[in-house]
């Protein structure tokens, strides 16, 4: 009996002792001080990224009962990036497009179907959650010189920086969350620039006859879009509106370009692009070539994608 009450004992203090040691363990583990990942950007400034696609497509025919083109090339690109800042109070946010597409069939020949560079910069100063007191530079405009073929008759339309538009703005700025900002401003100059001169002596875009320049104000409201819904299917899409104060204040220019990207795999991609333009000075339309439009361009493509 004596001995199996000294086994008991002995088992006991063993037991205790290790019961002390893990308490100890966890106290000290529970207290111990926890230090940031220097890898963690979590609260960083800067949001950056961009895309660059190129879709290419090429189609012949030989001996082709139900007609069509002998030969067509069709490539297009796009470059996009995008810097968004933000601490305390202050916010800038920058986005740069540029398109550019070409295509090439038998009977047609060799034309551009899309070309275009976009900058936008806008700094803000909070003044609450959500809204903010803000000043916006636009640029916008194209690289190489553009055509239009009425009747197949091909007639020199446009070139870099005829038209232009630059555009300054003092506004409030809504943004409710990460993806979304709607600004508007009741006080904006627009500078149209058509600096061809053979296009200035018609006074194409709204610029007197044999002027290279007009300045525009009126009221400017921007909706910009920008969601990365997951790794496969992002959507980008800006509205802008301008209202001239100095003439036909009624008749509103739209400019609205939508992004829709989904990748198929690490570099292959489905894209559709789709414009939407309205510009009351831009008089190359309708029966007689002198009327404003909607001008609608819209891209499908599959090709490269690369994400960044």
């Amino acid at each position: 009996m004596k001995k199996l009450l000294l086994v008991a004992g002995i088992l006991s203090f063993i037991l205790s002792s290790a019961q002390d040691e893990t308490v100890k363990k966890l106290r000290t583990d529970s207290e111990r001080k926890i230090s940031k990942d220097a890898n963690d950007t979590t609260k960083r400034a800067w949001r950056k990224g961009g895309l660059y696609s190129m879709n290419i497509s090429q189609g012949s025919l030989s001996n082709w009962a139900a007609g069509g083109e002998d030969f067509s090339l069709a490539l297009n690109s796009l470059v996009s990036l995008y810097g968004f800042y933000k601490k305390d109070k202050h916010s800038w946010d920058n986005t740069f497009d540029f398109n550019l597409g070409y295509v090439k069939t038998t009977s047609l020949g060799s034309r551009k179907n899309d070309d275009r560079f976009d900058l936008l910069s806008k700094y803000g100063y909070a003044v609450s959650n959500k809204l903010s007191v803000s000043g916006l530079f636009n640029l916008r405009s194209q690289i190489f010189k553009g055509y239009t073929y009425p009747g197949n008759v091909k007639t020199f339309s446009s070139a870099f920086m005829a038209p232009g538009y630059l555009l300054l703005s003092a506004g409030m700025d809504y943004k409710p969350n990460k993806n979304l900002s709607i600004f508007f401003s009741p006080a904006t100059a627009r500078w149209v620039i058509v600096r061809d001169t053979a296009l200035a002596n018609k006074g194409l875009y709204g610029v007197t006859p044999g002027k290279k320049s007009i300045l525009e104000f009126g009221a400017f409201a921007s909706v910009n879009y920008l969601k990365e819904f997951n790794k496969v299917l992002t959507y980008k899409a800006r509205l802008d509106l301008f209202s001239n104060y100095r003439h036909n204040p009624q008749n509103i220019d739209l400019y609205m370009t939508n992004a829709l990207n989904v990748k198929i795999s690490k570099v292959l991609s489905a894209t559709w692009g789709l414009d939407l333009i309205y510009d009351d000075d831009a008089k190359l339309f309708g029966p007689g070539k002198t009327s404003p439009a909607l001008q609608v361009k819209s891209l499908v493509g599959i090709g490269l994608l690369v994400k960044f």
